[in-house]
């Protein structure tokens, strides 16, 4: 269980969050140096040098939005040069993408970022170029939301890579793509002019996840804990029926495979933060805007509290809390956790994508009154912080290309590198857990100084 220090506040991690950013400029520098167009995109590191790995191309926004959160930071012009450049060169063939759930993870990331500096007036004003930003985004939301599975009249569900049948817990946190489209005004258009809201998709997709991916301890199989997450639920597409969870990066459909978990973590609150700020009128077609808050609210609680039981005293937790090789590790949970073991592997990827989550999830109790509830979530977040913004996890070593170290990938398929002389994948680093570790201490930042809040959706 997480042991949560109740003494941490922003302010206090700020110097740490300061620190992530000076490690983090000479990486972006250095990958930006060696790195062709022509070598694809980077996904994680070997031996400390970033590689491609074909599966889907998800991680290219992480690449060029990591620029832009360094700029956001820390001003430095030639990172906004970065981010700008990759995004204008190589970002368009993402937001027309229909082979893929990834759009909120590229295109928000890069575009998102950027329309959401320019609003602040951290860039300087210039229409066209706002109008550049959200023309990608609209298409964006719009090619995202098609990708869709109707169960039931009142359920549905955006597709994975794998299928119409296939519902992943990652794509909650791309429904930022159809929100910010949503709210520039915009629709997904179909046969005869048929005209298909993006709110609803937005609404219908969170709750198909809520119902079918979540658990809350009411007996729905043995294996029903409360707050446990399933990578993947499948369905027959034929009548809409739900056949079975899966798991695509899991160990099994039953256990909780933990960067799915931080998924739904960080993207339930972050859409109770978008929802928060829509006009009453908006939801009232589906059921009104505190019955959608209440129940995202629910599904937050639900896997926070899962998160702080089954996670190590220090906020990082193993891949999976199923895997096979924790057995050897004794009480794993009731000490920090252990990149270095000989059996499984930590994901700190997971830690950092939760921690914002458990972040936005204590700040929005706050301000509704729960204020010791929330305070509990936002030290939890703000542990697994201190822990993250240091080493071993923060990378200090110029020679390594990687900010976040001991990520994972795909331990199932056994894509992540093993070191000579270990036993298990630790000391790489991924693409969305280095943007992740960015976004996470830019948030801690801002709240430091009481800098306008982040959120992905910004002045709309």
């Amino acid at each position: 269980m997480i042991q949560i220090d109740t003494t941490l506040t922003p302010a206090s991690l700020k110097a740490a969050a300061d620190k992530v950013f000076e490690a983090s400029a000479p990486k972006i520098a250095n990958l930006q140096k060696r790195w062709k167009d022509s070598d694809g995109t980077p996904v994680f590191t070997i031996e400390g040098k970033y590689t491609s790995r074909g599966w889907t191309e998800w991680t290219q926004g992480f690449q060029y939005g990591a620029a832009i959160l360094q700029f956001d930071a820390t001003g430095d012009q030639e990172m906004l040069r970065i981010g700008r450049d990759g995004t204008l060169r190589l970002m368009a063939s993402h937001v027309t993408h229909i082979g893929v759930h990834d759009h909120g993870f590229n295109n928000v990331s890069t575009y998102g970022n950027l329309r959401r500096l320019l609003q602040e007036g951290r860039l300087p004003a210039n229409e066209w170029e706002g109008h550049f930003y959200d023309l990608a985004l609209k298409a964006s939301g719009a090619v995202q939301a098609s990708r869709w599975t109707q169960i039931t009249p009142e359920l549905g569900y955006i597709y994975s890579f794998n299928g119409p049948h296939s519902l992943f817990s990652d794509t909650v946190r791309s429904l930022r793509a159809l929100a910010v489209a949503h709210s520039l005004g915009h629709r997904l258009m179909g046969e005869n002019d048929k005209p298909a809201s993006l709110l609803a998709r937005i609404i219908q997709h969170a709750e198909t996840t809520a119902r079918y991916n979540v658990y809350y301890g009411k007996g729905r199989d043995i294996y029903d804990l409360p707050g446990r997450v399933v990578h993947e639920s499948i369905f027959n597409v034929n009548d809409g029926n739900y056949r079975c969870p899966s798991t695509q990066q899991g160990y099994t459909p039953f256990s909780t495979w933990t960067r799915g978990l931080a998924w739904i973590l960080c993207g339930y609150p972050e859409q109770m933060e978008y929802i928060e700020q829509l006009p009453d009128a908006e939801l009232a077609p589906f059921g009104g805007k505190q019955v959608i808050l209440d129940r995202f609210l629910e599904v937050s609680k639900a896997v926070a509290e899962f998160y702080i039981r089954e996670t190590p005293t220090d906020g990082i937790p193993y891949w999976d809390t199923g895997a096979p090789g924790l057995v050897h590790l004794g009480d794993y949970n009731d000490r920090p956790a252990d990149p270095f073991n000989d059996h499984e592997p930590v994901d700190s990827s997971a830690a950092a994508i939760g921690a914002q989550g458990l972040l936005r999830l204590g700040r929005y109790l706050d301000r509704h009154g729960k204020k010791e509830e929330g305070a509990r979530y936002t030290a939890a977040g703000l542990t697994a912080s201190k822990t993250l913004f240091s080493e071993p996890y923060l990378s200090l070593d110029p020679n390594h290309e990687g900010l976040l170290l001991h990520t994972v990938y795909h331990r199932p398929n056994g894509w992540d590198h093993i070191p000579a002389g270990r036993k298990v994948p630790c000391g790489e680093s991924a693409m969305w857990g280095d943007y992740h570790l960015r976004e996470l201490a830019l948030q801690i930042q801002r709240m430091a100084t009481n800098a306008p809040y982040l959120t992905f959706f910004g002045k709309i």
